[in-house]
This record gives C-alpha cells, sequence and structure tokens, in this order.
C-alpha cells in the first residue's frame, strides 16, 4: 500500500489542504464507543451529529444510523445519549450526510424498493424529526452499489461512489448535477482521480471543488488511507495522501465529512492509538487549492 500510495502522490499536481493540529476524538462514551462508528455529520447549526454503526446494538439493523443532540450551551454543553434513527430500516442504512442548509439529510439504504444493492436516499428534517426517506431515482442510483452522498457547498453536485460498470476500476467516485428537487444523470469525476482501485467515502470542502476522499486497492483486502485532491482546469488530479494525524500507519481511515458547524474542519473515523474499532474524529484543516486558480468540476 506504502508503494501504491507514493506512485498516485507523485502524479499529483500540487497539495490540495494542509492539516492543522490533531485530531480530537469526538464524544467519547457517546458517539466514539467500543462498536464500530463511521462518518460523522453534524448540522450547521452545530446541535445535531449523525452517523453510522456496523455493529452497535440497539437499532433495528445490522447498520444503523444514530443520533445525539446538544444539550446546553457554552462550556456546559454536551452531547445527549445516542438513539438510532427513526427512519432506519431492518436492512442496511448508512453514510448519513446533511445538506449545508440543514434540510436534508443524505443516506445509504438497502431497504425494499430500490433499484440496487445500496441505493442513494435523501429524508427532510421537519420540526418534528424527519420525513419519509425518498430514493433519489434512476440517474443517480444504479443495479450496483452506490456509497457516501455527499451535495456540494454550493448545492450544485452530489458527490458519491459507485462500483457501477463503465468506472476506471473498482468504486469510482461520480458527481450528478442538481436539477432542482432531482439531478442529472451521473458521470465519473472527470481526471485522474479515478484508478483501478477503490475510490469512495468522498467529501468536498468549503470550495466546493476540493475533496477528501478514501482510496485502497481492495477495500476489503488493504489498508484504506484518506487523500486529498482538487479541480483544475475542471478535471482532478490524482490526489495526495494526507498525514499521519489523519491517517494511521496500520489501520484503516476513511469516512471523511465537512463539519457544517464549522467549514474548516472536517471529520472522519479511524483507529487511533491502538482503538480496537472505528472511533470518530475531527480536525482542522487550511485549503491550498484556494490560491490556485482552476475551473469547477464538471462545468
Amino acid at each position: 500500500m506504502a508503494a501504491f500510495a507514493l506512485a498516485l502522490s507523485l502524479l499529483a499536481a500540487a497539495p490540495a489542504v494542509e492539516i492543522v493540529g490533531e485530531a480530537e476524538l469526538f464524544a467519547p462514551g457517546i458517539a466514539s464507543t467500543d462498536h464500530s462508528e463511521v462518518r460523522l455529520t453534524i448540522s450547521p447549526d452545530g446541535r445535531t451529529a449523525l452517523w453510522f454503526s456496523r455493529n452497535r446494538p440497539g437499532g433495528p439493523g445490522g447498520y444503523d444510523i444514530w443520533i445525539a443532540r446538544r444539550a446546553g450551551t457554552g462550556w456546559a454543553a454536551g452531547w445527549t445519549p445516542a438513539t438510532p434513527i427513526s427512519f432506519n430500516s431492518p436492512g442496511r442504512d448508512f453514510d448519513p450526510a446533511f445538506s449545508r442548509d440543514g434540510r436534508f439529510v443524505f443516506f445509504c439504504s438497502d431497504r425494499p424498493g430500490g433499484m440496487g444493492k445500496d441505493d442513494l436516499y435523501r429524508v427532510a428534517v421537519t420540526a418534528e424529526g424527519f420525513g419519509t426517506p425518498e430514493n433519489l431515482g434512476q440517474k443517480v442510483n444504479s443495479a450496483a452499489s452506490e456509497y457516501a452522498p455527499m451535495l456540494s457547498p454550493d448545492g450544485r453536485h452530489l458527490l458519491f461512489s459507485s462500483d457501477r460498470p463503465g468506472g476506471a476500476g473498482r468504486h469510482d467516485l461520480y458527481t450528478a448535477r442538481s436539477k432542482g428537487r432531482s439531478f442529472a444523470a451521473a458521470v465519473p469525476l472527470p481526471g485522474a482521480i479515478n484508478t483501478p482501485a477503490d475510490e469512495f467515502d468522498a467529501s468536498f470542502l468549503a470550495d466546493s471543488r476540493t475533496l477528501v476522499f478514501a482510496r485502497a486497492p481492495s477495500m476489503q483486502d488493504d489498508r484504506v488511507d484518506l487523500f486529498a485532491a482538487t479541480s483544475r482546469s475542471g478535471r482532478y488530479d490524482a490526489g495526495m495522501i494526507l498525514p499521519l494525524a489523519v491517517n494511521d500507519p496500520v489501520k484503516d481511515s476513511y469516512g471523511p465529512m465537512l463539519d457544517w458547524s464549522a467549514p474548516d474542519r472536517l471529520t472522519f473515523s479511524g483507529q487511533k492509538g491502538g482503538a480496537q474499532s472505528m472511533e470518530l474524529y475531527r480536525i482542522t484543516y487550511r485549503l491550498v487549492s484556494s490560491k490556485i486558480s482552476g475551473g469547477q468540476h464538471g462545468r
């Protein structure tokens, strides 16, 4: 894996982001537990946290989305005990992501009525909690698996991964242009970012064109690392591996997501310091690509 990462990093034009400081464990004992916790998304007001667990008891399915809310204000504020979210199903529900305006949560599910293995869904955030999940339709979903949906900060592109036919390799990164409440047909991200390896679990950063994403020759068999890439003249470079403040030299790191409550902060999942399961982290980043002129992706 080290040689693979080095070869790809040499193809990147320049670093996309700088990582600032050390990663902070998020809500230990509430969100970060002895169970496998992945892909933390925080609402724009900073008062609601969602993530999913593969093995936490108490939900209706094997994979469930969990919720915790901020209680109190100022230094006294803490997180309420986590509970399964209301729109979980008996199947796999995972990879939640708030929209920037906080009006929707995008997520993945293999619930009945879908078009393939794992489909992308959207659910409205309401005054009472959450509405009825809506499948994003055949222009986004396929008979294969779709993972990790995320609507760009400018609201113009839905980012996700899929192992559908027609990509560069295994899982590849795709976008679908927003068209009102629907989306245009999804297309692979242009440039060198998609490879014969698995590219998945991607998040836009605050500029809507720089990405942090997971990559491994095989997500099932090899260690997964986080990379960053940016769009220049409408095409993405191959990406550069992020430092050990994010990645671990032995264990997996994946599930990145922009923190809507602090857009200079990134969340991710990892096993740091000898942790026996995936835990949730936040870390601050600085955009390097903002100093570089370049076109938006896919325009």
